[in-house]
């Protein structure tokens, strides 16, 4: 059970916690949600699967491809 919750612990960090190129207070999980919705039409469904694969992610693959999506 602690391992389960260390492997989503980027997941509810600040974005400013997480990066040092952002000064958002957003939770990493909030924030890569808000992307998927922005990108696929508000398609909640879509973007629950999206966001299903991030939650099986060590936390170092997590910031990885967080980084990828939404720095820029």
């Amino acid at each position: 059970m602690m391992a389960e919750a260390e492997k989503t612990l980027t997941l509810d960090k600040k974005m400013s916690d997480v990066f040092d190129w952002s000064d958002d207070a957003t939770p990493v999980r909030d924030a890569l949600w808000n992307h998927f919705m922005d990108n696929n039409e508000k398609d909640t469904l879509k973007t629950i699967t999206d966001m299903k694969k991030f939650e099986d992610m060590a936390d170092d693959q997590v910031a990885s491809e967080a980084e990828k999506l939404l720095k820029g």
